[in-house]
């Protein structure tokens, strides 16, 4: 399944000199694991984010979002950014903190 390589290389030089950030290939496109926590990615052309419930919940009442239903059934605490979503670098880096701010409060693994 290939996904959009010049999306994952914008999110790459937001994340990618942090510390304790990692690329991986996961769901068919790239995942950016944060302290071994899974935090962002791009599958196909959408924005893949870890948000948990509430920070899920509070995206998909904004514009180009929409649930991640990898599975078949959403996760609650996981979003996709369509491509509208994400145009300008402001939002795409908008977006992305958003996700870093959430994985930080989680354990180290």
């Amino acid at each position: 399944m290939a996904y959009d390589e010049a999306l994952a290389e914008r999110v790459h030089d937001l994340l990618g000199s942090r510390a304790g950030a990692v690329e991986k290939r996961m769901f068919g496109g790239v995942c950016f694991m944060l302290h071994g926590n899974m935090c962002c990615g791009v599958v196909r052309d959408r924005l893949m984010l870890r948000l948990g419930p509430e920070g899920a919940a509070q995206a998909l009442r904004q514009p180009h979002t929409e649930p991640m239903d990898f599975t078949g059934k959403p996760m609650k605490s996981m979003v996709y950014v369509v491509p509208a979503g994400y145009t300008d670098d402001a939002d795409l880096e908008r977006w992305v903190e958003t996700a870093i701010q959430f994985v930080e409060t989680l354990p180290a693994k």
